[in-house]
């Protein structure tokens, strides 16, 4: 059958209706377009006349009478003045136009890419925060993620940087192992590669979630402004520490958060130790320690590595000896733990005496170790002491004898610590690439961030006593001898060296009653009396 056209009026009238569609609207834009102030100055007014409505009926009914008498008095007022009505008009003209006027909406919740991930984030929370006892749970399958999370921020990647989570309160926010599994979770689902930070309130039963930035790299060694008895180990977060210091960063000077450590007589960490991986900065932190150590005392340097990176100290003022191999370091470790017994006795003395300290005992002496247990195993060869053994003395008495300790050890070299030095070593940095579980073995307590995956030499974690765990940069104090040195970074640290001392005349000097007489080291200058 073969299909009937249409009648003629429509087939032809489809093109005016079009254009007559096309018209109105056209009509309605223009009308839109010159009744606009028109319509914001109406939109306006109804929001004056909205808001007057909830004041007026916000205002306690004794406050009403006083409140009217005030705006017939303004309005009478107006009135009065010369041309007080057109004032007046205009006045409550513009601002309706400024109350009615078109504003752009704020966006104040994500995107899609950000609700999905908060999804998901919040459905791999549900086995952690939820138990099946639970009559209203806050967190559930398919459940509402905006009751749980009450605050989330993102970055131009559409990456978490801020979250902060709240957890029901059955939730054993005091084991470690539960915070842990966590942190690890969130480190995972909020993206790898990033450093975050987590603070727990056990009170509020809530959890932040905040990405920290990299720590400067670009602090050299320099004279930090510090008091005698202080030493700057590195530079930390700006919220993590009370205090700044001006430091030399580049061509400018800014004021930068350190870690600050405060050895001496008075001091409840007066030792120091050192624990990183291979190329992680322990000895750039060890002749940072040294050169801020000459400035107020006397150093004594044992290395057990042989590599020869404490050379530029050596014949130096106040630089007592610089030993590197086993014989001259088991003497000078001697000669340590006899110059500590010598302290005590001539401080007793004076005490008794009711006199001041002697000069010699005032002035700190530093004994910086690296590596010592690679000594150990020669002294053992040849029927002498371990190094360790030697340190009993200057670790127990130190600080009443102004003898400080700074030992800095490997890694792996961690479980061959004997007791001794693992109490009185207190104040504690670990360097380099380390898990959680080393950092705790180190530290004694996990850190409230997650390790980085990339650390630049120097970059590690500081723990004073039993204060918190802080993340910590060391000042950049390359060896100046080597030939990998930037020029910069060269002169910095022979400008910070002190000048070199006289040609050395060793002599015996006559210990106390009661001490054995003392081993000299190699390069300390006596002089010889009658």
């Amino acid at each position: 059958m073969a299909r009937r056209p249409l009648p003629r009026i429509l087939s032809s009238g489809s093109a005016s209706i079009t254009r007559s569609r096309e018209f109105a609207r056209t009509a309605a834009d223009n009308a839109t377009d010159v009744l606009h102030p028109l319509i914001t100055i109406t939109r306006g007014l109804r929001l004056l006349a909205g808001a007057g409505r909830q004041k007026w009926a916000a205002t306690p009914k004794d406050r009403r009478g006083p409140t009217l008498f005030l705006v017939a008095a303004c309005v009478l007022a107006f009135a009065l003045m010369p041309y007080g009505g057109l004032i007046a008009l205009v006045t409550v003209m513009g601002a309706a136009a400024w109350a009615g006027r078109e504003r752009t909406p704020v966006k104040t919740g994500p995107d899609e890419a950000g609700t999905a991930r908060l999804r998901s984030l919040y459905e791999a929370l549900v086995p952690y925060f939820s138990v099946a006892e639970d009559p209203g749970p806050l967190f559930s399958h398919g459940g509402d993620w905006e009751k749980a999370f009450s605050g989330y921020e993102f970055d131009g990647d559409g990456r978490l940087t801020r979250l902060q989570v709240t957890y029901p309160a059955y939730f054993t926010d005091s084991e470690a192992a539960s915070r842990a599994r966590i942190e690890r979770l969130l480190h995972a689902k909020s993206g790898r590669g990033r450093e975050y930070h987590f603070a727990w309130d056990e009170e509020g039963n809530k959890l932040v979630m905040s990405v920290l930035g990299p720590l400067p790299t670009s602090i050299g060694a320099q004279r930090f402004v510090t008091a005698p008895g202080e030493t700057v180990l590195g530079f930390t977060d700006g919220d993590s520490v009370q205090r700044t210091v001006p430091v030399h960063d580049g061509d400018t000077t800014r004021d930068a958060p350190p870690v600050v450590w405060r050895n001496g007589a008075r001091s409840t960490e007066p030792h120091l130790l050192v624990i990183g991986q291979p190329g992680s900065g322990t000895t750039t932190l060890m002749r940072s320690i040294a050169l801020q150590a000459l400035q107020h005392g006397d150093i004594l340097i044992v290395e057990g590595g042989g590599t020869g990176e404490y050379a530029c100290l050596t014949g130096r003022d106040g630089v007592l000896a610089v030993e590197c191999g086993p014989t001259g370091a088991l003497e000078a470790l001697e000669w340590a733990a006899h110059e500590t017994e010598r302290r005590l006795i001539a401080a007793n003395r004076a005490r008794q005496a009711g006199h001041p300290l002697p000069d010699d005992i005032r002035r700190p002496l530093w004994i910086l170790l690296d590596r010592p247990g690679v000594l150990g195993h020669p002294a053992a060869a040849d029927g002498r002491p371990d190094p360790q053994e030697l340190l009993q003395v200057p670790l127990r008495h130190g600080r009443a004898a102004n003898v400080t300790v700074v030992l800095a050890d490997q890694l792996d070299g961690l479980d061959a610590l004997g007791e001794t030095v693992r109490t009185q070593l207190r104040a504690r940095a670990v360097l380099g690439h380390c898990s959680r579980e080393q950092v705790e073995s180190v530290l004694g307590t996990e850190p409230h961030t997650t390790p980085a995956a990339d650390v630049p030499p120097g970059r590690g974690y500081a723990r004073l006593g039993t204060g918190p765990v802080l993340r910590l940069q060391v000042p950049a104090t390359p060896d100046p001898y080597d030939e990998a040195t930037g020029e910069a970074e060269r002169q910095a640290v022979l400008g910070l060296l002190p000048e070199r001392q006289e040609p050395v005349v060793e002599a015996a000097v006559p210990a106390a009653p009661g001490v054995p007489e003392p081993v000299l080291p190699r390069a300390v200058t006596v002089a010889v009396t009658d």
